[in-house]
């Protein structure tokens, strides 16, 4: 794993690359990244870098959205066949019907989707934005939101407009249930709670705190509490110990880990490297289209 490592430091600076990941990304890839975050910061973060190459340790639709917004870069994906089921459930097609259905409403798309998503969408949004997002439309009493249902109910109850949405979901936090959270409360009646928004409603009816990772993180950072329950995948777990050793942290269930976002590994960083591949690129008609949403994303601050 050493050897690794220094490999990946030779490499990097050689290839001038910046390596970006995910807050759900194994401990040992979130400790040699340049930058971690959430989907919302990494966006950023991919906009602001001066670096020749991205390595995007996190799934397909992340590094898609580096090679949107940076196409004169290289973008790498350590392991091709990290996925988000979330965003497998819609397609560039049922936007488009959407649009027909819903005429003059605002598509609002989770990042947490395809290129060719974004592409038919009025704009994207990520867990930490969405109402902003929403309430964005001032001169408009509905939007659509897709593809997480659970996203669009958080949103729904911190906006007046109306949010219909479309039926996906993430299997991690879906998998959560009322029951899993007031079971562990009677085991650490003294925590908080800290919930995703993709869960469940019910679930975030028994929240403290309802955020994004990088809020969690920040809510963690200031708060006064000793022990927290954490509602998202257990990824998380990694940056929340680092940053706050002396506070305790239990998994809301044992059953949050996401497949996908343990699938790269250090030599799979260090070969992506090497190589340069395997590359993630955007057909520049389909970019060109996500990136206008995207960029009204980003712009909102």
């Amino acid at each position: 794993m050493e050897e690794y490592r220094k490999r990946i430091e030779s490499l990097r600076k050689e290839r001038n690359a910046v390596i970006l990941a995910h807050n759900y990304q194994p401990p040992e890839i979130q400790d040699l990244a340049d930058s971690t975050g959430d989907s919302l910061e990494l966006s950023r973060r991919a906009v602001d870098t001066e670096a020749e190459v991205i390595v995007f340790c996190g799934v397909g639709f992340m590094a898609e959205t580096a090679a949107i917004l940076n196409p004169d870069k290289i973008v790498v994906l350590p392991r091709p066949e990290a996925g988000c089921p979330m965003a497998d459930m819609i397609a560039a097609s049922d936007v488009i019907r959407i649009r027909r259905e819903h005429p003059g409403i605002p598509v609002v798309t989770y990042v947490n989707s395809s290129a060719t998503v974004k592409a038919e969408s009025t704009v994207c949004c990520t867990s930490a934005n969405s109402v902003r997002v929403v309430e964005s439309f001032e001169d408009r009493d509905a939007v659509y939101m897709a593809p997480d249902r659970n996203l669009a109910r958080y949103t729904a109850r911190h906006t007046s407009k109306t949010v219909h949405f479309w039926n996906g979901y993430c299997p991690v936090h879906e998998g959560l249930s009322s029951e899993d959270v007031q079971a562990c409360r009677r085991k650490h009646p003294e925590a908080l709670f800290l919930a995703h928004p993709e869960c469940r409603p019910e679930v975030l009816d028994l929240a403290d705190v309802v955020q994004s990772t990088s809020g969690m993180l920040r809510f963690v950072r200031e708060s006064s509490a000793s022990s927290f329950i954490v509602g998202t995948e257990s990824g998380i777990l990694h940056p929340l110990r680092s940053q706050s050793p002396e506070k305790k942290f239990i998994p809301a269930s044992p059953r949050m880990i996401c497949p996908d976002m343990k699938r790269i590994g250090l030599e799979d960083v260090c070969k992506s490297l090497e190589n340069l591949e395997p590359r993630v690129t955007v057909p520049e008609e389909v970019r060109l289209r996500a990136l206008k949403a995207v960029e009204r994303m980003i712009a909102l601050k």
